[in-house]
């Protein structure tokens, strides 16, 4: 039976069904024995997280042995280290698993926006009854940064609600619903204006570091609204702060950020314009579950030699189709 070693960090998956399949060995990424299950390994699960440990050991990684590796995370970029990049196994990433519960979340940051709930809350721990007028949704314009999986769920939910939605996508292509256009990144700043709403999906890679720059937040129309579920480097945070500051922007909803946990003595904390998360877009009721039924069909088709679903391109850090055989 072929060896999977699973290595959880943040917490572990069920393995229990796996045993009938393969030869399941769980290792802390702290046990010392990592490195020699690694030696062993033929496939690989890196689960709710990555640790640092899972890189040093890689050297033992047996590049005629290892051939498959697994993320629980939808966007593999923290497993994307020089060494595993160029080792010859195949990377999948756990995409489309929870691509409905991040679409709820941004629009429910969106509308939180909008309809000022936050003001609302706060007037309501000062017992203050003021009425006010609040923003619509419908007839809006949203531009999707990342049209791929979630970012495709996302377009599909605001075009429901009436919104003209818009994308970019790393190579340019006609678009499809829920699209009615497809840029390039390099026409985000120039387009960026044209939306109320911005809203940050992709997949954090070399290619879309700092893509939404000081150039960008800089050409977004006064009151516009911007969302990140993607990664939190994607997204200049200092050019947003900024641009909050100064009335430029209508609300900003950060879930994900440069550094991770955010710091207690950030600036994002107590400003009043801002909706802050801790990473949690995704985590809906039972999306653990349904990650372990993706690990189980994964595992299976692994086994059985059938082809893998969402592989990853190493190379630009996102998961393609068709899949490919292990």
């Amino acid at each position: 039976m072929p060896r999977i070693l699973v290595v959880p960090v943040g917490s572990t998956p069920d393995v229990a069904p796996l045993h009938a399949l393969a030869d399941v060995e769980v290792r802390g990424p702290e046990d010392a024995g990592l490195p020699d299950a690694l030696a062993r390994a033929d496939g690989l699960v890196a689960w709710d997280g990555v640790h640092p440990a899972l890189e040093r050991a890689w050297a033992l990684a047996d590049p005629r042995r290892l051939r498959w590796v697994h993320t629980s995370s939808a966007g593999p970029d923290r497993l994307l280290f020089p060494a595993l990049r160029a080792h010859p196994c195949v990377l999948t990433c756990s995409r489309g698993v929870l691509d409905t519960d991040i679409a709820e979340y941004v629009l429910a940051g969106v509308l939180a926006v909008l309809k000022d709930l936050p003001g609302t809350v706060r007037r309501q721990t000062e017992h203050r009854w003021e009425h006010r007028t609040t923003r619509s949704l419908a007839g809006t314009r949203a531009l999707v940064v990342g049209a791929g999986s979630i970012g495709t769920r996302v377009g599909q939910v605001f075009a429901a609600l009436g919104v003209a939605v818009d994308g970019v996508v790393r190579t340019p292509r006609p678009a499809t619903a829920p699209f009615g256009g497809l840029f390039g990144p390099g026409d985000l700043a120039r387009v960026a204006g044209d939306y109320d709403h911005l809203l940050v999906t992709a997949p954090l890679s070399e290619a879309t570091r700092g893509l939404v720059d000081h150039r960008v937040v800089d050409a977004l129309r006064p009151g516009a609204v911007v969302v990140n579920v993607g990664r939190g480097p994607v997204v200049d945070e200092d050019a947003l702060l900024r641009a909050l500051r100064a009335g430029r922007l209508g609300g900003v909803v950060l879930d994900v950020w440069t550094r991770e946990p955010l710091p207690a003595g950030s600036p994002w904390w107590d400003e009043p314009g801002a909706v802050v998360s801790p990473h949690l877009a995704g985590d809906a009721a039972g999306f653990r579950e349904r990650l372990e039924a993706l690990l189980h069909e994964q595992v299976r088709r692994f086994v059985t030699r059938a082809e893998l679903l969402h592989v990853v391109d190493k190379e630009h850090g996102y998961a393609i189709t068709p899949t490919v055989s292990a």
